[in-house]
């Protein structure tokens, strides 16, 4: 993807559903990782696409990368064929859990 253009569309379509900062995405994959016995080091907690979305929100947007791209597009399509949780009172805890994994809190105004 070289177009600017649509680029700049899945600049603001990532952030747009990546509602999480990276602190906050940094924290839960520490949480989510950590053990009865051990707890993973920082850097390397979290899912291998975890740890990419939390890489991309510390980029500027000169500094992406084609994999990069992949990964937010990625993002993006994942987050948005999910159900609305927002609108669910009970959400389902596994799948806000997984889309939080990904920087997507959808309890989250």
């Amino acid at each position: 993807m070289t177009d600017p253009l649509e680029l700049d569309a899945l600049w603001t379509d990532f952030h747009r559903v990546v509602n999480m900062t990276s602190q906050e995405l940094a924290t839960w994959l520490r949480v989510r990782d950590a053990g009865e016995e051990a707890e993973p080091l920082p850097d390397q907690a979290g899912t291998p696409l975890g740890q990419h979305v939390l890489s991309i929100l510390q980029k500027r947007r000169t500094d992406l990368t084609d994999e990069d791209i992949r990964v937010m597009t990625q993002v993006v399509n994942t987050v948005s064929g999910q159900a609305d949780l927002e609108n669910e009172p009970e959400a389902e805890r596994t799948r806000r859990h997984r889309l939080m994994t990904i920087g997507h809190d959808p309890l989250k105004p």
